[in-house]
């Protein structure tokens, strides 16, 4: 699997010269409440107006964070990936608590196996990652997604980049409004 243009490498949403990339651990909960806003961001702004990049930023605290990353990469790596690997996305989005440990260390998933975490993730999203999961190439776009990051200086979820500058300042917490303007201003 040798996947080069950034298109392929990340999920994006929208395809206008304004870009935000958020990075995102899809278990974190300020994480998930960014990324459930995307969508309207995306509305708001116009799709042909602003681009948004999520870029995977696994963090070890999150302790099926890399199996879960792997997964919605393996989606992104199939046809119709982009959209794939964002149902994958929602899926955890819209039921944190069954990929996600108590206090981070305890609790029902103390149990479960990497094997049982992927079928809820197929259960949920309707996507097929097992055979993707299991492509040895993959660990080459997770490694991309990790280097981004650190290249970038991001270390934690989520963090937002507009026009390639950390916004340190910019948070899950804002309107969308103001996400809105600050791509505005940014411009």
């Amino acid at each position: 699997m040798s996947v080069s243009p950034m298109s392929e490498k990340t999920l994006t949403l929208g395809q206008g010269p304004a870009l935000l990339e958020v990075f995102l651990e899809p278990t974190c909960p300020f994480s998930v409440k960014a990324f459930n806003k995307l969508d309207d961001l995306v509305a708001l702004v116009g799709a042909d107006n602003l681009t948004v990049r999520i870029i995977l930023q696994s963090q070890p605290w999150h302790l099926f964070s890399g199996v879960i990353v792997r997964a919605i990469l393996a989606g992104r790596s199939q046809i119709d990936g982009n959209q794939a690997a964002l149902k994958i996305m929602q899926a955890v989005a819209d039921h944190r608590e069954e990929f996600e440990f108590t206090d981070h260390c305890r609790g029902p998933n103390m149990d479960a196996t990497p094997r049982q975490i992927i079928e809820r993730l197929e259960k949920y999203s309707g996507v097929s990652v097992q055979e993707a999961f299991d492509q040895p190439d993959l660990q080459q776009l997770i490694k991309w997604h990790c280097k981004y990051a650190r290249q970038n200086g991001i270390h934690v979820s989520p963090t937002f980049m507009i026009n390639g500058l950390v916004q340190a300042d910019m948070g899950s917490g804002e309107e969308i409004s103001q996400w809105a303007q600050r791509i505005r201003d940014n411009a």
